[in-house]
């Protein structure tokens, strides 16, 4: 075994989206970069036990749907089941293939790769840099990758030297309070590694997990309860948004039980599990006592940061009361040297934040002068049938500023669209506009607001309008192809703007 203390300009701890994507950027300015991961594999959550799997499954469940509706189209065909075993495999070479890509991109860029576990964040000493202790799991020995694929084994324990650390930890599901996950009552993670789907299953949540696995399982068949805390899902986003889509779950299946707080799960040796559940009718009722069962019960009520670590608490970080790394806008913790991003930081817990987060900090390093991210033009999305998806302020986010005047809601009919009449699902998207009181004579798009067939793909064009402070006359200027989903985008731009084309 070979001894190993090496120095580098940047160390980051963790390899998920915004620990990989500073790597990426660092190397690229020309910086040597050390990058720490724990799991076998690259990616952290994101592609290993969330986005990349889970997408997956969709894509294939989506295969149903559109299976389902064939007769109403004139084609012959049916569902004759599911091959579980061939779905995993198809999950695992698309999680194989993504992963290695990724480790052949940092080796090229020049990345060292350990991996390992960090127990320890050094002070920093007069040049200005800081030594991380990293250790193999379970006695192993830690592992470096100069090329993708190829380890080198080095001690039980290591020391990196470095300039800059970066902290991306990540994050982990939430369990519900006081009822941690066992047995039947799973996350996220168990969820998407389950060898076939449930035949029932009650989720617990509203957000895009939830409603993600509510919706992939009822198009499969399962018998699924989703037990919701207010009167509809996603109850942060836009009221009409949201209403939309809990209405479409429904018309998919999905029995969805509102003003929920769930009080205890029985689980027990193949018994499944048992939800119980209060229930308040109204603002003055008495809550009513209820249970549900389910061959499954998935929590999936949010994430927490991945911040208790103790070489991480000793530090002396900052973290706020609710386990969030305190930075300034663009990563800088209250130590010198130290930056941290990602889900371990205030705001959406999205892996495409987190890659700008991760950029930011990298360009901020190195020296140029990067705009820091603004969540208001994070686009948020819920891949569930139909998807929905949202950028900037809600009609009620913004009449509430005090910086923005003539703030006005523009609703376009879904139906008119062709591309959208021909899906078979109904939807709902509304445009949010006014003026900054800098700028009183300029109307512009504040929000954008989408539920549709490929809403996660509209969005895309309409954060580059909100986060770009287009003016709305010359948004609306912008010519969509057709017959697309996009013209839905255009025509309510053009109705905003006041010269509706298709609709009133």
């Amino acid at each position: 075994m070979e001894q190993s203390t090496e120095h580098f300009d940047i160390a980051i701890i963790g390899a998920g989206p915004g620990g990989y994507s500073t790597a990426l950027r660092a190397a690229q300015l020309g910086k040597s970069v050390a990058l720490v991961e724990r799991d076998a594999t690259l990616g952290g959550t994101c592609l290993n036990r969330g986005c990349i799997p889970s997408k997956a499954i969709i894509t294939a469940t989506h295969t149903i749907d559109t299976v389902h509706r064939a007769a109403e189209l004139g084609v012959n065909a049916s569902v004759n089941g599911i091959d579980f075993g061939r779905l995993r495999d198809y999950r695992l070479h698309i999680v194989d293939t993504m992963t290695k890509g990724l480790a052949g991109l940092l080796a090229h860029r020049g990345v060292t790769v350990f991996h390992g576990e960090v127990v320890g964040l050094g002070g920093q000493t007069q040049d200005g840099t800081r030594t991380l202790t990293v250790a193999g799991q379970g006695g192993s020995p830690v592992e470096r990758f100069v090329k993708a694929g190829v380890p080198q084994p080095l001690e039980a324990q290591v020391t990196i030297g470095a300039h800059d650390v970066v902290v991306a930890t990540g994050s982990r599901p939430r369990p519900l309070p006081g009822i941690g996950f066992r047995g039947a009552l799973i996350d996220s993670t168990q969820a998407l590694e389950l060898d076939e789907f449930p035949a029932s299953a009650v989720i617990i949540g509203s957000g895009a997990v939830a409603l993600e696995f509510a919706s992939m399982w009822a198009t499969a068949g399962c018998d699924v309860t989703l037990l919701i805390r207010k009167d509809r899902v996603l109850s942060g986003w836009d009221r009409r948004a949201s209403v939309t889509l809990t209405r479409e779950l429904k018309r998919h299946g999905v029995k969805i039980v509102t003003h929920t707080g769930v009080t205890q799960v029985d689980t027990g040796a193949n018994l499944g599990a048992t939800v119980h559940y209060e229930r308040h009718d109204g603002a003055d009722d008495e809550a009513s006592q209820h249970t549900v069962w389910g061959e499954i019960a998935l929590a999936a009520i949010g994430r927490d940061p991945i911040t208790d670590a103790d070489w991480l608490t000793g530090s002396g970080i900052a973290i706020d009361g609710n386990s969030m790394v305190t930075t300034d806008a663009y990563g800088r913790t209250s130590l010198p040297g130290v930056w941290a991003i990602g889900d371990i930081t205030e705001g959406p817990a999205l892996a495409h934040r987190a890659f700008e987060q991760g950029i930011v900090a990298a360009e901020t390093i190195a020296g140029l002068d990067p705009k820091p991210v603004d969540d208001a033009t994070v686009p948020q999305v819920v891949f569930s049938s139909p998807e929905a998806a949202s950028v900037g302020y809600t009609l009620d986010q913004a009449q509430a500023r005090d910086d923005l005047e003539s703030v006005t809601e523009t609703v376009y009919p879904m139906l008119g669209n062709a591309r959208m009449l021909m899906s078979g699902s109904a939807g709902s998207l509304s445009v949010v506009s006014g003026a900054y009181a800098s700028d009183p004579d300029v109307q512009v798009v504040l929000g954008v607001h989408i539920v549709s067939p490929m809403a996660s793909d509209l969005i895309a064009e309409a954060e580059q309008i909100v986060g770009n402070h287009v003016p709305l006359h010359e948004a609306a200027r912008l010519i969509h192809p057709h017959p697309t989903f996009s013209e839905t985008l255009g025509e309510a731009l053009l109705k905003a703007d006041g010269r509706p084309l298709h609709t009133r």
